[in-house]
């Protein structure tokens, strides 16, 4: 008889656990299986761990594996026992495995739900979090192979591992005999764990994107002797801009005496140069490109920014040479930006780095970019670089990013940079698609907590070199997502950029109360007039007349922003004419003071053909704020958001923006009050109620037990039924009624007054048809209502009638979930019918749902008056309504099974709330979902 460690293994390779992370110090390890064919990698990894290393894994001296030890280590089924390896190079830096085992300890298989688990980190590479990583992946796997809790023992001296054990954040039992600390944790994610799995994900993805905008030593591969060529022209931009980290040019082409060009010391490759690099910026043809990045590989560059093109945009040949490129960058624990991109820009002092194609340095300031696409990222810097047209006046930037095609540094990653930034208090992202939805909501949610973020979304076009998970949602849908997640979302660029420069210069307004005034009536009644378009609480303009002077205007910015019935000022302003007039400087110093006087309001400026003022309101200083005036440059931690913006800053650190048309102008403080609006709600988000009703394991049993018919299925009547009465949400019972006789059988079971349904698919929810017979009170009526449906539809099998008890009247409304493949589980609502169907008149939430956010998705449709007792009528029970949507969040939040779910018609009374329909359909769950191990993009 075989032991199970002579099994031959039971399962097929598992791909899907093999995995790119990134380390605590932001490089990168591939995790994967460990297989038969990985004793030569295992041996020579173990050779190069310390005496001590192997003291603390097995609890005495042990110089070599033994052939059995090897032979055991390399060999798993994948179920009861297996090995994972974080690789870099291709060469293990650190092994975990578990293995099944029963009450007593002894080796076991299914249903047993422990197992043993144990690492071994080189040494070399002890410190970067390689062990937590691995935990959270194999935890994963156990998971999915049935197992809920992991033994470790360890010595107490070995104190790293108990700390990686005890840091985890699961439940943990700890206990101590025979000289060995025994550690018990379960594998369910729990609050903390979540927590402490995202905090290590924050620091390590912010860590890898400071790695490629700070860098020391830079190395620009690809540089022409002669002026001019991409390469070049980058070398000179980082070497103009200042960059005191060190440089270096670099191309194989270059004659073996060169030492400099434009005294930047020259290189054939980047092995020749003496002493680290930590950037290389790679501008030579795609085919050579591998060499290059292996070179860097090997030299220990820890990341690249790759400006060639001819990858993923040039079709499925250069697809594929992209993915190559990827895989060979991360076998180096290295990070990309691009290929394609246009490249990177950080203004900071002590960093100067312009490694992009952009000719200028931007002016250092507090607002971070980024764009997918070379051209949206020229047209961004230039719009706030620029005098004259548009918002003008000088505004500055912390950091640029233009990832081109972002095949492996995404938005992601740099909103994860940003989110604790000190020089970053606004972020700007043109995004022309959304690689991963679900994570982008989670982190835009965390990063406007503490700092605006504004974005322009692409249309739904997906550039070809981009790599993006299919979404089934709308665009308007993933819209609206990210407007609940606090991100101000904008359409163009002008809008981009006209929101930056308020978020950037001013405080956020604490309401809607907009004072306007100005020098001319006309100016001011446009500006109401958008005020009250955009949803804002405008006063009645105060026009000072063409005769105002500059203390005219000061005494009255200062009198409205005094008045405590005013959130926010815009002041218009057209050209003055006459003696007297007040000159360019002199009007804006006048605002610059009135403003000071109460600098916890914003102050907008339209203006009319006064390039002149928009320069002098912005020439008092830079947007980069004083030294006495920075926030900490010590990041704070990653588990709480980093210090907001003071809301009363300093006087003299807040520029007035000014723009040329009034639309503009509202358009942007409309945003930021809304943006506010959120950050004060943002505060208090909510609580997932709990129900004691709720049968959670029945409704897994039974879950499984349908999963078991097939791969995805939409279940039967009476199993739908079944699952949701196990979350509490109650069906109206419908019984099949194939012929008059049957009809009538079903509706003295139900009692009077009955409904009779077609539920054909052309028929069903469609009462405009005549496919819907209501209050039925007696069997007379019935038989009558029977006949006259299927004289007008057909016969009873194309009709499949059924007969169901009335529901008290109300408003009928429909109540969906979805599990979108790249978004994630969302909860929709709407009233049934025209409006949702022919409107798109339906409001939509990210799972789980909170109670606050269940109350505001009830009242964010258009048609919402109709629940609250418009023009007359009784107002309907919409807590009975948001309890249901609470109850429906909970089943897909528990079951992640449950793919689809819709309950139509859901007719909201006077009292309570009915589900006279309801459909859910099933499929086996994800191998990953976000509440899974830290992984990157898969290539």
């Amino acid at each position: 008889m075989q032991s199970p460690a002579d099994r031959q293994d039971r399962h097929e390779y598992p791909a899907h656990w093999e995995a790119d992370v990134v380390l605590r110090d932001g490089g990168t390890a591939r995790i994967r299986p460990i297989t038969i064919d990985d004793a030569d990698r295992l041996v020579s990894f173990y050779e190069q761990v310390s005496d001590e290393s192997k003291y603390y894994r097995f609890f005495a001296p042990y110089p070599r594996l033994s052939a059995k030890d090897v032979h055991r280590f390399t060999h798993h089924d994948f179920v009861d026992r297996v090995g994972l390896a974080a690789t870099i190079g291709g060469e293990f830096i650190a092994t975990v495995r578990y293995d099944r085992i029963n009450a007593n300890g002894m080796p076991a298989s299914s249903p047993a739900d422990e197992a043993e688990v144990a690492f071994l980190v080189q040494d070399a590479h002890q410190g970067r979090g390689v062990a937590s990583a691995l935990l959270e992946h194999i935890a994963a796997v156990a998971r999915e192979r049935g197992i809920r809790r992991f033994a470790a023992e360890v010595l107490p001296a070995n104190t790293k591992m108990i700390k990686v054990f005890t840091d985890a954040g699961y439940t943990q039992r700890r206990s101590f005999e025979d000289g060995v600390v025994r550690l018990e944790f379960g594998l369910e994610p729990t609050d903390r764990s979540v927590a402490v799995q995202r905090a290590r994900e924050q620091r390590a993805e912010a860590r890898s994107v400071r790695r490629l905008l700070a860098p020391g030593p830079v190395a620009v591969v690809g540089v022409g002797r002669a002026p001019g060529g991409v390469g070049r022209s980058v070398l000179d931009n980082i070497r103009d801009a200042g960059h005191p980290g060190g440089l270096y040019a670099v191309n194989k082409a270059f004659p073996e005496d060169l030492e400099e060009v434009d005294g930047v010391p020259a290189r054939r490759s980047v092995r020749d140069i003496d002493g680290p690099v930590d950037l290389a910026v790679v501008a030579v043809p795609a085919d050579q490109v591998p060499t290059v990045v292996a070179e860097c590989g090997e030299h220990g560059v820890q990341g690249l920014v790759v400006l060639s093109a001819g990858y993923a945009e040039s079709g499925p040949e250069g697809r594929e040479r992209q993915r190559a490129l990827v895989r060979l960058a991360r076998a180096y624990g290295m990070r990309i930006i691009g290929p394609n991109a246009f490249g990177v820009i950080n203004t900071a002092p002590a960093v100067r780095l312009n490694a992009s194609l952009a000719p200028e340095m931007p002016r250092p300031g507090r607002i971070g970019m980024f764009a997918q696409s070379g051209a949206i990222g020229i047209a961004l810097l230039s719009r706030l670089h620029r005098r004259g047209g548009g918002v003008t006046g000088v505004t500055g930037v912390s950091t640029f990013v233009s990832a081109g095609n972002r095949a492996d540094v995404s938005g992601n990653d740099v909103l994860q940079y940003w989110y604790d930034d000190p020089d970053t208090d606004v972020a700007l992202m043109y995004l022309e698609s959304i690689g991963n939805p679900r994570k982008f909501t989670r982190l835009a949610r965390r990063t406007a907590a503490a700092k605006p973020l504004v974005v322009v979304q692409g249309t739904g076009t997906t550039p070809l070199g981009h790599a993006v998970r299919a979404t089934r949602l709308p665009h308007d849908t993933v819209s609206a997502l990210l407007r609940q997640a606090g991100v101000i979302r904008v359409d163009t660029i002008t809008e981009l950029v006209d929101a930056g420069l308020l978020l950037a210069r001013q405080p956020l307004p604490a309401g809607p109360r907009v004072a306007i005034l100005g020098n001319s009536e006309s100016l001011g009644v446009l500006t109401y007039d958008r005020c009250l378009a955009e949803g804002l609480r405008p006063a009645r303009p105060v026009d000072l007349t063409t005769a105002a002077t500059a203390e005219d205007f000061r005494r009255a910015v200062g009198q409205a922003l005094a008045d405590d019935t005013h959130d926010a000022v815009v002041v218009t302003v057209i050209p003055a004419i006459g003696e007297g007039a007040p000159g360019d400087a002199e009007l804006a110093e006048a605002l610059r003071a009135a403003a000071a006087t109460v600098p916890g309001k914003p102050v907008l400026v339209v203006h009319v053909e006064l390039g002149g003022l928009a320069e002098a309101l912005s020439a008092a200083a830079s947007t980069a704020p004083q030294a006495a005036d920075r926030q900490a440059e010590t990041p704070g931690p990653a588990d709480r958001p980093p210090a907001a913006p003071a809301a009363t800053p300093p006087a003299g650190t807040h520029l007035i923006p000014a723009y040329p048309a009034a639309e503009r102008a509202v358009r942007a403080l409309a945003e930021a009050v809304r943006y506010g609006q959120w950050r004060r709600e943002a505060a208090d988000p909510g609580r997932v109620p709990e129900y004691d009703d709720i049968d959670e394991k029945g409704a897994a049993r039974l879950i499984d037990n349908l999963l078991q018919r097939g791969q995805g299925l939409t279940i039967g009547q009476e199993e739908t039924c079944e699952l949701l009465a196990a979350y509490g949400i109650q069906v109206r019972r419908a019984l099949p009624a194939p012929s008059p006789d049957e009809a009538a059988r079903a509706a003295r079971a139900l009692g009077y007054p009955v409904a009779l349904k077609a539920t054909a698919p052309h028929l069903r929810h469609r009462a405009d048809l005549g496919g819907v017979r209501l209050d039925l009170a007696d069997e007379e009526q019935l038989r009558r209502a029977y006949a006259e449906l299927t004289e007008l539809f057909g016969k009873p099998e194309e009709l499949r009638p059924v007969v169901q008890g009335m529901a008290p009247r109300g408003v009928d409304t429909v109540v969906r979930a979805v599990i979108d493949p790249a978004a994630g589980a969302v909860l929709s609502f709407g009233l049934a019918g025209a409006a949702s169907q022919l409107l798109g008149d339906m409001a939509h939430r990210l799972v789980p749902v909170t109670d606050r956010e269940a109350t505001s998705l009830v009242r964010s449709i258009r048609t919402a008056p109709l629940l609250f007792g418009w023009r007359g009528s009784t107002p309907v029970d919409t807590p009975a309504l948001e309890e249901l949507l609470l109850r429906l969040s909970r089943l897909v939040d528990d079951h992640p099974e449950v793919v689809a779910v819709t309950l139509e018609p859901v007719v909201v009374a006077p009292h309570g709330a009915s589900v006279l329909g309801a459909t859910v359909r099933l499929a086996p769950p994800p191998a990953r979902d976000d509440l899974g191990p830290r992984t990157m993009p898969a290539y």
